[in-house]
């Protein structure tokens, strides 16, 4: 069985997020999403988001696509890799959290055989949060 993992803050759930998630989904047989503390959303982004990690955690469970979902690590983001040791890690066409490239790095560091997929936009001049947020 192949686990995909897709990670994400998911603050404001549109399209785009779906859209993200689907093309996660195959990837692999199960899929894992990972969402992202607020304290670390406030870090990576310098701002609060809109919605605590409980409700957005709550929101992703409801959607009944993952077939698990769960909160990141506060201090490590990357550690929730070496609890489910992904088959494929899907990155969304904007994050930018850390380039691919560490990642490389950081895998290798820690011993994991995950390979890397960028997933395509879906109308990213329609389904952006920084867009539906304005």
């Amino acid at each position: 069985m192949k686990t995909s993992i897709a990670f994400g803050s998911f603050d404001i759930l549109h399209e785009g997020h779906l859209n993200y998630l689907k093309q996660a989904k195959k990837y692999g047989d199960y899929l894992v999403v990972i969402v992202a503390r607020d304290e670390n959303i406030e870090k990576f982004k310098g701002k609060k988001p809109k919605h605590n990690e409980s409700q957005r955690l709550n929101n992703i469970k409801k959607l009944n696509f993952a077939d698990e979902a769960v909160l990141g690590h506060k201090d490590d983001i990357l550690k929730v890799l070496e609890e489910y040791k992904p088959d494929i890690i899907c990155l969304g066409y904007d994050q930018k959290t850390i380039d691919e490239n560490k990642l490389r790095e950081e895998l290798e560091k820690r011993n994991i055989k995950a390979k890397i997929a960028r997933c395509r936009p879906f109308k990213p001049e329609v389904y952006k949060s920084s867009k539906i947020r304005n």
